[in-house]
């Protein structure tokens, strides 16, 4: 199919709102906006003033009203059980009903917050569309994190009920929620009224009588009464929900996300960039506390009709490397989302991809990465195997749905191995230097986008109007900070290398970590890679590499260090003063497959450091440590 992506793109930026407006009519509104973009209401601007709308009634009602009540719309698949279950259309929608019920029951209203701490099992999905359905403004904290972080987003969002389960599992273990909920709200200082706790087979809890109450009693009670809870209607501007996302001070930052902007947004990707048909099986191998799952495993499938997959498992282990690829056969999956650590776990593990043999994946189309970078040898490992286009792309928690990206609904562009694609419609992306001056094409500066945002990106950061200004508006005046770095080439095309504090400065030159992990990645024994700065007396910082070999490596380990290190003498040159690299058993990853480079930076410069709050194993940074204990040379201390 031709490429359409110039001709939609320029359509954009020569009519911004009346792209959007058009964009708009695959949403539901009880009333029409009074202005598509009102750029005087707060420091973003605010989309579809005056809009009143309901989300729930779009990813839910409409379909059923329209049709698609016997169409599956969430398969609940848990590697971790063995359980499997489908929910239609209109089952979705009585368990909706019900919960919602529920909670008015409990005095919750429009406007309230209503926290879900909870592990990937449906609930949790009919959670956050309950709340929708009542215009009650749900926040995600991802399940199992610990109390104190629990509690410092209790006391912002102020909730009048909290909806939990006993545990959440890991492989090999089960995981008690229950008492990190009690810590945590004994630490806070804002006690919500209600948790409302869904009973797990593999570890129950017990219930603390006037506050919690069980899950499927209540839900079974209003079911037996017949019990109804409409939608009720909301403005375009009102809060749908907050997204927590660390903060520098170490307060987290309290993403908001409106109704209106938010649904135009998600819609018109799944078709234009993600190249789903409604009715089609879609894959978001995330977990619903993080952005992507709030956008492409809840709502985004469902507003455009489609059947979305909530998979409780992992990558790797559970049982096996082959665990994405029972999936998508079984399921009927035709694009899968996830982040470029999965695919690195699973070429780790499987080098030669000898289990994609196993699976009919005939119907699988497109493979869409994102999450951090997707190096370029993990791309091809994927390409080569899947024998379908895989596609990297750029976005942020703050955006909600992607930046950049190569639009395959639009017609699929060439592929540019580091690059995340080209800038979607509603985003001017624009590389500066330090001043906020625009530099040359190929030149590493700054990523900021011009304002105003598109549709369903932040408006501001709950209760802390000043706080977004100055994170996101201030440094760059007329632009959004991404606090990546990155430059744009001939073609338009952007590449992402790194987070704007990842960039060294090695005697006065500014290096990417991100381009000397694509380095690494190259050597044929590497299957994952990590490069922080690390003080150096008298260059100031050094790069300095983790290495973590494929299974099956036998060689010695010092070789393949020496031989990266020439790799990168050899590709960036003596400039890049690459001479360290450490080879470990794992690298410390948060629970949504980032790395963190920050943390292993704060161990090899032997500076104090805290245990991060979304870590995914603890044990790792001890690993790290005792490497680097065990091998200083050429680590100065500082």
């Amino acid at each position: 199919m031709p490429a359409r992506y110039a001709e939609v793109y320029e359509q954009w930026k020569s009519d911004p709102e009346g792209f959007w407006a058009g964009a708009a009519s695959a949403v539901d509104w009880y009333s029409p906006w009074e202005r598509v973009l009102d750029m005087d209401a707060g420091a973003n601007g605010r989309w579809f003033v005056g809009a009143t709308c309901n989300t729930c009634h779009n990813a839910v009602d409409r379909h059923v009203a329209n049709g698609r009540g016997d169409q599956a719309a969430l398969i609940y698949d848990s590697a971790m059980t063995g359980r499997k279950r489908s929910f239609t259309y209109a089952e979705l929608k009585a368990e909706v009903i019900a919960l919602a019920a529920v909670l008015e029951d409990k005095g919750v209203k429009k406007g309230d917050r209503v926290i879900i701490y909870m592990p990937m099992i449906p609930e949790a999905v009919f959670a956050m569309l309950a709340c929708a359905r009542l215009g009650v403004i749900h926040s995600v904290v991802f399940g199992g994190f610990a109390a104190k972080e629990l509690a410092t987003r209790i006391d912002d969002a102020k909730p009048k009920l909290v909806i939990s389960a006993s545990c959440g599992l890991e492989p090999g273990r089960a995981v008690a929620y229950k008492p990190l909920l009690d810590q945590a709200i004994s630490l806070s200082s804002s006690k919500p009224e209600t948790c409302i706790i869904v009973q797990r087979t593999e570890l129950a809890c017990n219930l603390i009588a006037g506050r919690d109450i069980d899950y499927a009693e209540a839900v079974d009670m209003v079911k037996a009464e017949g019990r109804d809870a409409p939608c009720v209607p909301v403005l375009a501007t009102d809060p749908l929900y907050i997204l927590y996302t660390s903060g520098t001070t170490g307060q987290p930052k309290g993403v908001v996300r409106d109704n209106g902007g938010h649904m135009v947004a998600l819609s018109w990707s799944m078709w234009n960039e993600y190249g789903v048909r409604p009715g089609e099986v879609f894959w978001a191998a995330s977990d619903i506390g993080w952005a992507v799952g709030h956008s492409y495993i809840t709502y985004a499938p469902l507003f455009h009709g489609c059947t979305t997959v909530l998979f409780e498992g992992k990558p790797v282990g559970t049982p096996d490397a082959g665990t994405f690829w029972r999936v998508i056969a079984e399921h009927g999956v035709v694009v899968l989302f996830t982040a470029p650590t999965a695919f690195r776990a699973i070429r780790k593990e499987d080098p030669e991809a000898k289990l994609v043999g196993e699976y009919d994946l005939s119907r699988f189309r497109a493979l869409f990465l994102a999450g951090e970078r997707a190096d370029p040898e993990t791309l091809k490992w994927a390409e080569r195997n899947l024998k379908v286009p895989v596609i990297d792309h750029w976005w942020q928690t703050e955006t909600g749905s992607p930046i950049s990206q190569n639009p395959i609904g639009l017609g699929k562009l060439p592929v540019k191995y580091g690059s995340p694609g080209v800038p979607m419609p509603g985003y001017d992306v624009q590389i500066v230097d330090d001043a906020g001056h625009p530099v040359p094409t190929d030149t590493l500066g700054n990523v900021v986008i011009k304002l105003p945002l598109p549709p369903g990106c932040l408006p501001t950061l709950w209760n802390a109007e000043q706080r977004f200004r100055e994170a996101y508006l201030e440094e760059f005046p007329g632009h959004y900070k991404t606090a990546d770095a990155g430059f744009i080439d001939a073609d338009g095309y952007l590449f992402i290398m790194s987070r704007t504090d990842d960039i060294i400065n090695v005697a006065g030159h500014r290096l990417s970590t991100g381009a000397i992990e694509e380095v690494l990645a190259e050597h044929p024994d590497v299957a994952e890679c990590a490069v922080v700065g690390v003080f150096d007396r008298i260059k100031g910082e050094v790069p300095c590499g983790f290495i973590v070999l494929k299974s099956g490596v036998t060689r010695d380990s010092d070789a393949i260090e020496r031989e990266v290190i020439q790799l990168v003498r050899e590709r960036i040159g003596a400039v890049a003063a690459f001479k360290i690299a450490f080879s470990v058993k794992r690298l410390p990853k948060t629970r949504s497959g980032k790395i963190l480079r920050g943390t292993m930076k704060k161990i090899a410069d032997a500076e104090e450091w805290n245990m991060p709050a979304t870590i995914d194993d603890p044990a790792i940074l001890d690993e790290i440590a005792d490497v680097i204990k065990q091998r200083r040379t050429g680590l100065a201390t500082p």
